[in-house]
């Protein structure tokens, strides 16, 4: 965004410990938020879709993999870190081939290049618990030892539990969430789907029993702030 700068310079990152992560999306957008100090990791959206990466970065699937190579070498000499969101990971709403073999291609594609870290994303909310499962299991089966797979998940309020056992179940450790489920994709049809609720996520992992370095007291304070944002601006 042409504020993120702005953005970024007027955080005080004195006292966090937090990891600040920055989407980018072209090569220009990578070397902006390699100069800066306060962004430790990149992220790059790379779809199984060629209608939708062409929609996202006006590039073809081609292109964007050699974008995307480039940015991963300039992250490697400024000792960045990298993770690829790989959008349609669970299905294809626009009527091209999906397939356990078309996702597999593209990982083993991105690892080879030195790629370790794939969000699997369910960018237009169109998978279900099952196929859910069926991914991260072949996944983690497959290469479980040389690659993390992270779950980016969009649902409906009465979805996002299913949704998270099943990729937990499967042997995800690494979610994304946003404070009240806000966001999600435009290119979803339901109006009541969104990302998943941190909220919720950090009770799951809780009763989970899962030990994650995160200060509940300052998380508070965050949603607390974020409500009265979303209350008074949308």
């Amino acid at each position: 965004m042409a504020d993120t700068k702005q953005v970024l310079e007027g955080l005080d990152r004195s006292v966090s410990t937090t990891r600040l992560l920055a989407i980018v999306a072209n090569y220009q957008g990578a070397q902006n938020a390699l100069e800066s100090q306060s962004i430790d990791v990149l992220g790059f959206p790379f779809s199984l879709s060629e209608i939708f990466q062409m929609r996202n970065t006006h590039s073809s699937r081609e292109e964007a993999f050699t974008v995307l190579e480039r940015i991963h070498n300039a992250c490697q000499r400024k000792s960045k870190e990298l993770v690829v969101y790989v959008s349609m990971g669970f299905g294809n709403p626009y009527g091209e081939v999906w397939s356990l073999e078309v996702l597999m291609h593209w990982v083993e594609r991105l690892a080879a290049i030195g790629i370790r870290t794939l969000s699997l994303s369910d960018t237009a909310a169109s998978a279900n618990a099952e196929r859910i499962r069926e991914v991260f299991s072949t996944v983690s089966s497959l290469y479980g030892e040389g690659l993390t797979f992270g779950a980016h998940l969009h649902a409906r309020p009465d979805q996002w539990r299913d949704h998270v056992e099943a990729a937990y179940a499967a042997g995800c450790r690494r979610f994304d969430g946003a404070i009240q489920g806000f966001g999600g994709c435009p290119m979803a049809t339901d109006g009541l789907v969104g990302n998943i609720p941190t909220e919720k996520l950090i009770s799951f992992l809780t009763t989970q029993k899962e030990e994650f370095n995160l200060n509940h007291a300052s998380f508070e304070v965050a949603y607390n702030h974020a409500k009265r944002l979303f209350s008074a601006y949308l």
